[in-house]
């Protein structure tokens, strides 16, 4: 048994110089697996980017159209977010270029930086408050500047053509090269943009900003010719349809851009109308006017305003509290 195995195995017979070409060319030549790994990695990084991209730009146009297009300053500025996101998106899913892909990292964690700041201190008068949509958009930036920070700064697969270019100019050569340390570097800053946005979060949006925790002494004011209910200081008071005198149907998101007017009201000059006060379901006291629960809008930066006069946000139309109570 043991002779007919040793048969069978034989000598090793040497390959002939003219069969081995024909075996190496079904091997795959050294580092193409790797190459081909690294382009498929870019191109998901590419896609995946522009659609996170896509998707802030989403989120932003329906915030301006909700209610950001009111706000001063602060409306045209959203509307330009929105319209270069959706640029930077095309750019990158149709170049895949490393200058596309770094405008576009900027562009999120720039965007990410407006959120925070106003947040925190206010941009143009305009204090943020915390809602679903907001951190969820800044979620999303963080993750498009993860994405698109790693396709412009890793390095990227071999390309004969790149090579060639690069002998002409050393940008493109360097571009191609990538950074050194690129990946942790992002992994970093993409940490320390989370942790930003948590605090913000846990921080941020306490339903009342300056302009509706004056108090509930009321007067009358004239706005745009109307003279209308406000709050101590100076700032237009509204009424939401779908209230009744004795409930009100704003809370959550839509408390924190409506803030209600807490406490018993008193009169100021030129209030003539019926002043009492409801129990909101989180036990504080809302102050009322002529039936109506009264509230201010986050879109007044400064008395003198009405910006969500007739806007029809948050489930229903909202109106300035005129001093007839109409």
């Amino acid at each position: 048994m043991k002779s007919s195995v040793v048969a069978l195995r034989g000598p090793r017979v040497p390959l002939s110089p003219r069969a081995r070409p024909l075996i190496e060319l079904n091997q795959p030549p050294h580092g193409a697996v790797e190459t081909v790994m690294k382009r498929r990695r870019r191109l998901g990084l590419r896609l995946a980017g522009a659609g996170l991209l896509a998707a802030t730009g989403a989120i932003h146009l329906d915030l301006y159209l909700t209610g950001y297009r009111t706000i001063p300053t602060i409306g045209w500025l959203f509307l330009l977010q929105v319209i270069a996101a959706f640029c930077l998106s095309a750019a990158v899913l149709m170049t895949g270029s490393r200058l596309a892909a770094a405008a576009g990292a900027g562009f999120a964690l720039s965007t990410l930086g407006g959120y925070l700041l106003s947040a925190w201190i206010g941009l143009f008068g305009f204090t943020e408050v915390r809602t679903t949509a907001g951190i969820t958009a800044g979620s999303i930036e963080v993750a498009a500047f993860a994405a698109l920070a790693v396709l412009a700064a890793v390095p990227a697969a071999p390309d004969h053509r790149a090579g060639r270019a690069a002998a002409r100019s050393p940008l493109p050569a360097r571009m191609q090269a990538g950074v050194p340390g690129a990946g942790l570097t992002v992994a970093g800053l993409s940490i320390v943009a989370l942790v930003l946005l948590g605090i913000t979060a846990a921080r941020a949006g306490g339903p009342a900003p300056a302009a509706a925790a004056a108090g509930t002494s009321l007067k009358a004011a004239k706005i745009r010719g109307v003279t209308v209910l406000t709050n101590a200081r100076g700032y237009t008071l509204y009424w939401f349809a779908p209230d009744t005198p004795a409930k009100s149907q704003c809370y959550g998101s839509c408390a924190a851009y409506w803030p209600p007017v807490t406490g018993k009201p008193s009169a100021g000059l030129g209030v003539t109308g019926r002043l009492a006060a409801i129990t909101r379901s989180d036990g504080s006291t809302q102050a009322t006017y002529d039936g109506h629960p009264l509230y201010t809008y986050v879109g007044d930066s400064t008395p003198g305003q009405a910006n969500g006069n007739n806007l029809n946000l948050n489930g229903g139309l909202w109106h300035e509290v005129t001093a007839s109570g109409q």
